[in-house]
């Protein structure tokens, strides 16, 4: 099994719970920076290269992943995305309109694919993830908020 986009969170516990169940799995991933760009700061290079991360890379590695299975006559190609995929939202244009296109891409490869037996499918998961980061987040907004009196001085 190869999972691409592999990151600290679902990628990883996804991995995890398959090599639990005695799989192989492979995973890839890729560093890079926030995703939110406001739309008038989001130059074309960015917009390019946040495309290629989320969409393209997703085609190539679900294009390969056939060539390796159809000879097999059976297996699954699994696409994970978020809300993006779906609709946009202010501050995610890029990576929205990237989420719109690897959804588009797993469902003309599911009516091509499913004749030989190979299920694909784009998978929407929205939730946070149980890691530190999330529980200091949450412990954060449910922190009482400390206010300070100051008196005026004369």
């Amino acid at each position: 099994m190869a999972i691409v986009g592999a990151g600290d969170y679902i990628g990883a516990e996804i991995a995890k719970k398959f090599a639990s169940e005695g799989f192989h799995v492979h995973l890839g991933r890729r560093g890079g920076d926030k995703l939110q760009f406001p739309i008038l700061e989001t130059t074309d290079r960015v917009f390019h290269k946040v495309w290629q991360m989320a969409c393209f890379a997703g085609f190539v590695t679900g294009r390969e992943a056939a060539r390796i299975i159809l000879p097999r006559k059976r297996g699954k190609i699994f696409f994970t995305g978020a809300t993006a995929g779906l609709r946009g939202g202010a501050g995610y244009a890029a990576f929205a309109s990237a989420k719109f296109g690897i959804r588009a891409v797993a469902q003309s490869m599911t009516r091509e694919l499913w004749p030989s037996n190979i299920h694909v499918a784009h998978l929407i998961i929205d939730a946070g993830v149980d890691t530190q980061w999330v529980r200091e987040i949450i412990g954060s907004a449910r922190a009482p908020k400390r206010s300070t009196i100051s008196s005026p001085t004369n």
